[in-house]
């Protein structure tokens, strides 16, 4: 079999050697250079069979280089290598044609792997066709971050279904939007709903729309969020709070690409990439019988797990530079933050994530008179109590997880209870409540409603409200 060709550009010696010595164990031929123009120059030539390559180069942007490759051999496999690891830099490198786009630094073994593959019979697919982009969607450097953006690049060209995962916080949605806004979808509708946030009585009019007459207050139709989206994308936040009867009809929905309005008779076909979001486990649903199985299925086509920020604490100076650039554009004080208050708040176990480091930031912009802002200033801000200080991370008792439980759901929401927090927090309390009543009574519910001292109708009312009837096949 004859040895592969395989052209390196970088501008670092160092690593033109490693890739090169690399590449040659694995039985390739290697031609190394230092710029742009000689890449260019053996392309023209008709040389290699592959061609790796890094994005800062001396004479020539590296991604301006690959586009122009792809016009010229668009056979020809390129891997993009880049120290500029942002979302934007994946992204360009998919728009213009890249087989690949590894980070610096990477493992060999990502490396030869991407060989590997890249060297097998080309494909039909083609780029997305080149878009120009202002600002970063998101923020973060680390091994975590990097591993979300590469994926992230593979799916802006397809429709496939996305499941993200992640705490409050985290960023789901601004991972659905970055998804929508730099996917071939970007000149449709994105439609963003929280079924936490919703009655559950509502929910089905909410999605699928109602005709005039539907119920009572139904003066008019409405359209759903699913005929809103049409065209665009509609992703849907805390999934998990779903009822049961809402998540059979998005079932129909993803099966059959069409469904009914409340009250309608004629079924209304719909073009709409979903993507969900949970900070749930939905298997953990799915075993309390909260989360339809079949659904699961249909939603984590493609999951993502994005990281608490407590995981990847490297990307909070990045973070931190990106919100006080925000505010001081919106017009607050220009503010820095010295090294050893950045220490603290990397030290910080950030229970509402990036959202409430923002807010945080925001707060100092806003309030500080010094401009450099000090560790004392951040100790005293920061919510958490120093270890050993009476009520520091208590959770012994259910008073200390509800506390904390909330607390998590307010420094989310910069403070302030977010949409349906009562609804939310009973629920979540009262179910496990009323199973472990049935549990402990094997199932007789006049014997658990004395347990719990409640009238059995109000019992038997709860377990229909919080679908415990469905899960234990009760009537």
């Amino acid at each position: 079999m004859t040895p592969s060709t395989i052209l390196v550009a970088d501008d670092d010696r160092a690593i033109r050697t490693v890739l090169t010595q690399a590449l040659a164990r694995s039985g390739h031929d290697v031609r190394a250079t230092g710029n742009a123009a000689t890449l260019w120059r053996w392309v023209e030539e008709g040389i290699g069979d592959l061609v790796i390559t890094d994005v800062i180069m001396p004479d020539e942007n590296g991604l301006d280089l690959v586009a122009r490759i792809r016009r010229l051999r668009p056979t020809l496999k390129i891997i993009v290598m880049s120290a500029q690891n942002t979302l934007l830099t994946a992204v360009k490198a998919a728009e213009r044609g890249a087989f690949e786009y590894l980070p610096k630094p990477f493992d060999l073994r990502h490396l030869t792997a991407a060989v590997a593959r890249a060297l097998l019979p080309p494909t039909t697919a083609a780029p997305l066709a080149p878009t120009e982009v202002e600002e970063l969607p998101l923020i973060g450097r680390s091994p975590a971050m990097q591993e979300i953006y590469r994926t992230l690049a593979r799916l802006m060209s397809t429709d496939l279904t996305v499941l993200i995962s992640g705490e409050s916080g985290t960023g789901k949605e601004l991972v659905s939007r970055a998804l929508h806004d730099y996917g071939k979808r970007k000149h449709g509708s994105f439609v963003a709903v929280n079924m936490a946030a919703i009655p559950r009585e509502l929910i089905e009019s909410e999605l699928f729309g109602h005709e005039r007459g539907a119920f009572t207050g139904a003066v008019q139709r409405s359209a759903g969020r699913f005929e809103q989206a049409d065209g665009g994308t509609l992703f849907l936040d805390e999934i998990g709070d779903m009822p049961l009867e809402a998540q059979t009809r998005l079932l129909r929905v993803l099966q059959q690409g069409e469904y009914t309005s409340v009250g309608g008779r004629t079924a209304i076909r719909v073009d709409v990439r979903i993507i969900a979001a949970t900070h749930r486990d939905l298997r953990q649903q799915i075993r309390q019988g909260l989360f339809r199985e079949d659904l699961y299925y249909r939603l984590n086509v493609v999951p993502i797990r994005l990281p608490p920020l407590r995981e990847r604490t490297d990307d909070i100076p990045l973070l931190v530079r990106h919100f006080l650039a925000r505010a001081q554009a919106e017009g607050l004080p220009l503010k820095t933050i010295e090294p050893a208050a950045m220490d603290r708040l990397r030290a910080h176990s950030w229970p509402g994530n990036v959202r409430e480091l923002e807010n945080l930031v925001r707060r100092l912009t806003a309030l500080q008179a010094e401009e450099a802002i000090g560790p004392e200033v951040i100790e005293a801000e920061l919510t958490d109590a120093p270890p050993g200080r009476p009520g520091a991370d208590d959770t012994r008792n259910l008073a200390g997880l509800v506390e904390r439980h909330l607390n998590g759901y307010f420094a989310a929401h910069g403070g302030q209870p977010p949409p349906g927090l009562h609804h939310r927090v009973l629920r979540e309390v009262e179910r496990p409540l009323i199973l472990a009543a049935l549990g402990a009574t094997g199932g007789n519910q006049v014997k658990a409603a004395a347990l719990l001292g409640v009238n059995r109708n109000t019992l038997r009312k709860k377990i229909r409200e919080l679908d415990i009837d469905l899960l234990l096949g009760l009537k």
